[in-house]
């Protein structure tokens, strides 16, 4: 039987929650990054919660994520813990890394978050590995691999497709397509732009759904988890998104317009989803202050443990590192 989204009004204000927890620890850390705090690239999820808290929400404990190098918020809405995040981002020794990962490699055993990826496309053979081990050990855990549609340009994707369906490894693949790898259209990119039809290649169901709909891609989502857990065989979830802010921080965002991104934002999934329960008399005013009130605090407490924290010693910089001399 399908499972359904039950949206009781404490589910509600959770998905919502979640998706302004996302958008306010990333603005922190736009503002840490101009003052120098964070180093090295930043790629946001801003405007794209909506797929992570969906998703999300159809997992249990025992499932396990691999995520992408834009994957703040797939960390937050598993759970990770903020502090321990924004410390990595700051490169502290109190970071979920120790800090030396930073903003593309959180990783998280507890929460079977098994880090992003810098390298495009880089995650999906590790689930690959992630979900065989699973099988292999009886475990009924879903593996759910996030990616964006510029991976699938690249050969892991087509390989870790064939071998997931070869295998009927318990994978749920989630392609945020966000229309743009890096600065480039999708659709000046593939000759076909529907990804689900690129994964049927590879005789794996799957469907697309709108990115922007946080009910809707948790409901896709719970049906996708479902027919894994029980079938023990890959699903492809295409969800339609789109990122308000550049690739990265060095982006100039010269291939596409203001207009384009404002219309978007007019349309982006925290404003869509509060829109819907006020004029459906779901949330009050009050609530959506007490959750803000709530979320920048958690966001406070998360800047104030990292700049806490202490950087690695150097006497430390060789620890878990494997040194091999090169024959001269």
């Amino acid at each position: 039987m399908t499972q359904k989204v039950h949206l009781d009004h404490a589910h509600l204000l959770r998905l919502l929650t979640g998706m302004i927890r996302i958008r306010r620890f990333e603005a922190k850390c736009v503002e840490l990054y101009q003052a120098q705090k964070i180093l090295g690239f930043l790629h946001l999820y801003d405007g794209e919660e909506a797929v992570s808290v969906g998703v999300m929400e159809a997992l249990t404990a025992d499932d396990s994520v691999i995520a992408t190098y834009r994957e703040h918020g797939q960390a937050l809405a598993r759970g990770v813990d903020a502090g321990c995040l924004m410390a990595e981002m700051m490169g502290k020794l109190n970071g979920c890394c120790r800090g030396r990962g930073g903003s593309m490699h959180f990783f998280d055993r507890a929460h079977r978050f098994y880090g992003g990826n810098a390298i495009v496309g880089g995650g999906l053979p590790l689930a690959l590995g992630v979900a065989l081990s699973d099988k292999l050990s009886k475990r009924t855990a879903v593996t759910a691999c996030f990616f964006g549609e510029g991976a699938v340009d690249e050969g892991e994707f087509h390989e870790t497709l064939n071998l997931a369906k070869l295998w009927r490894l318990p994978i749920l693949f989630i392609c945020e397509n966000n229309l743009y790898s890096m600065g480039t259209a999708v659709e000046r990119a593939e000759a076909d732009t529907d990804f689900v039809h690129k994964a049927s290649g590879y005789r794996i169901e799957g469907e697309r759904v709108d990115g922007m709909d946080v009910v809707a891609v948790e409901s896709a989502a719970r049906r996708a988890v479902e027919r894994v857990r029980a079938g023990s065989d890959p699903y492809f979830l295409e969800c339609r998104t789109y990122r308000f802010r550049a690739h990265s921080m060095f982006d100039a965002q010269l291939y596409r317009s203001k207009e384009e991104v404002e219309a978007w934002r007019k349309k982006g999934p925290i404003v869509r989803f509060q829109e819907w329960l006020e004029s459906n008399h779901l949330i009050r005013p009050e609530e959506v202050h007490a959750i803000e009130t709530k979320v920048e605090a958690e966001i406070a407490a998360a800047v104030a443990f990292a700049e806490a924290g202490a950087l690695e010693s150097v006497a430390e910089v060789e620890r878990f590192v494997t040194m091999t001399e090169i024959p001269s």
